[in-house]
């Protein structure tokens, strides 16, 4: 073995050297039980170290370098029909060989759409990002269960300290808590359940009978995780009173004191309100300022719903949306999102320091969570999740953020603000289409109107017509691959289409490539 660099052996470092000599055979008697053999693996090591092997390569040729080659399509569309025949997916007895299984790998990348596309703008994460990539890989490989420090050590310590820099941006000078989880829509769902617990403890152990009728305040423009998380605890959807927004998609505060005194003349108790920062549609941040006052009023608990607009925190020009977001008592942030973590990347983080989320969750189950371990057991932070097998998602943020530093980060967040007040200029230039709104984030809504409805009134008949043009367009640049582009109706409007703008991969070019496909794509219909 080489000596440690700079030529000098340490007397006092760990052997890496396994436990027993692996090239020392014992031959023995075959044991048998049940008939199973039972003398040494039946896993052949060098035969997966060779599969794993090619099938890296295939990722990385075929993953990797075409999926984000923006000459390659972003889809290669299959009808569910025409799929189910060109995957073969029924599960035999017999297993296939690697070679067939390899070309499996290849079609599920083929068939699959390429989110690292650069021209793939229909979801709210986008774009590769090696770093975190490297990340996942390494979590699948050692597949590490994030319950307790003795079974996770690193990756218990690299979540503590995302999430302590996380809150620093949220402007959370003494801390809080937190937690990893799989979805925004779970960290609103943990928001809530939390928020509750915190107003009616006994609800625990006894139950919704043990508590007067709650209810909760959010905005007509709010994510659809608040309406499931209130069904799924038993608050019922019809117990979360929806605040109407204004014209950008803001939560008017006014309209919440009203709801709250409504809910409070009708006999209900009232004990929490969700904030959005960063609409899903429309990119919208409610005043968080003025939601905390009434709030503070009123002794409610503030959630803020920061999914997707929490990166905007990173950056000095654009961190002002999220003005007051300090007072929050929760936030829900995904870096998977803006800031391109993989998927999934999501953080719950709560400005308490007392426990209150490793209570509201605690089971203390007693073969996992013991008192008396050899370590410092604060550091098992399993009993604060509702999960019991939890992946360290924190890890494929913290390498990222390591390898690319604050700077980078928020370079990315400025680039796709000033890459969508791009398209939202080049839209206002161009016969045929039409802004919805300036953008406020990396949202850019509008409509694409074809020559044959440019000289028509706006009557109902146009609207209808209007309609109709999203989903036709769409149609078509699914099946030629080109891009993907979302729309959808929204309150009154009609169909438009929703640019979300976020990888740096993307390009001004993209950008009129965009405007310029639509343009193909519908000037027919």
């Amino acid at each position: 073995m080489a000596p440690p660099m700079g030529g000098q052996e340490e007397s006092h470092m760990e052997s890496h050297s396994p436990v027993a000599d692996p090239g020392h055979v014992v031959k023995s008697s075959p044991v048998m039980i049940d008939g199973v053999a039972l003398n040494g693996p039946t896993l052949d090591v060098s035969a997966a170290e060779g599969f794993i092997q090619q099938s890296m390569a295939i990722i990385m040729e075929d993953a990797v370098r075409k999926a984000t080659n923006v000459r390659e399509k972003v889809c290669e569309w299959r009808s569910p029909e025409q799929l189910k025949e060109l995957l073969d997916l029924e599960l035999k007895d017999g297993g296939e060989a690697q070679s067939k299984i390899l070309q499996r790998c290849r079609d599920a990348i083929r068939y699959s759409v390429k989110t690292t596309h650069p021209r793939f703008f229909n979801q709210l994460y986008a774009g590769m990002e090696p770093y975190s990539m490297v990340g996942s890989f390494i979590i699948e490989a050692i597949k590490p269960s994030l319950y307790t420090y003795e079974v996770a050590p690193v990756f218990t310590l690299m979540e503590e300290a995302v999430l302590k820099k996380m809150m620093e941006f949220l402007g959370w000078e003494e801390g809080g808590d937190g937690i990893f989880n799989p979805g925004g829509s779970v960290s609103n769902m943990y928001a809530m359940n939390v928020a509750r617990f915190h107003h009616c403890p006994d609800i625990k152990e006894l139950g919704l009978s043990a508590v007067p009728r709650l209810v909760m305040f959010t905005s007509q423009e709010c994510h659809y995780s608040i309406s499931k998380a209130a069904a799924f605890l038993g608050i019922g959807t019809k117990n979360v009173y929806v605040v109407p927004s204004d014209k950008r998609g803001k939560m008017i505060p006014a309209a919440l004191e009203e709801q709250i005194k409504k809910a409070k003349n009708e006999g209900a108790e009232p004990f929490m309100v969700n904030a959005t920062a960063g609409t899903t549609v429309l990119g919208a941040f409610d005043p968080i300022e003025e939601i905390a006052d009434i709030c503070e009023k009123y002794n409610l608990w503030l959630h803020v719903d920061a999914c997707w607009g929490g990166a905007a925190l990173l950056s000095k020009k654009h961190r002002h949306l999220l003005k007051g977001i300090h007072r929050a008592n929760s936030v829900a942030w995904n870096p998977h999102k803006m800031l391109m973590a993989c998927l999934q990347c999501c953080a719950f983080m709560v400005r308490d320091k007392t426990g209150l989320l490793q209570r509201c969750h605690s089971a203390r189950a007693s073969y996992l969570f013991q008192q008396d371990k050899f370590y410092d057991v604060s550091y098992d932070t399993g009993d604060k999740s509702i999960q019991c097998s939890r992946k360290p998602d924190a890890f494929k943020f913290w390498l990222m953020w390591k390898a690319l530093g604050t700077s980078e980060l928020e370079r990315r967040v400025d680039r796709a603000f000033a890459m969508a007040r791009y398209l939202a200029q080049e839209i206002k230039k161009r016969e045929g289409f039409r802004l919805l709104m300036e953008p406020e984030y990396a949202n850019v809504c509008f409509w694409y109107i074809p020559p044959s409805l440019r000289n028509m009134p706006e009557s109902p008949e146009f609207w209808q017509k209007l309609h109709t043009v999203g989903p036709a367009v769409k149609e078509r640049m699914m099946k030629k691959g080109s891009m993907m582009v979302s729309y959808q109706p929204h309150g009154d409007k009609v169909n438009f289409f929703r640019m979300i703008i976020i990888s740096p991969q993307a390009s001004r070019e993209d950008m009129d490539f965009v405007l310029d496909e639509i343009d193909r794509l519908g000037q027919d219909l």
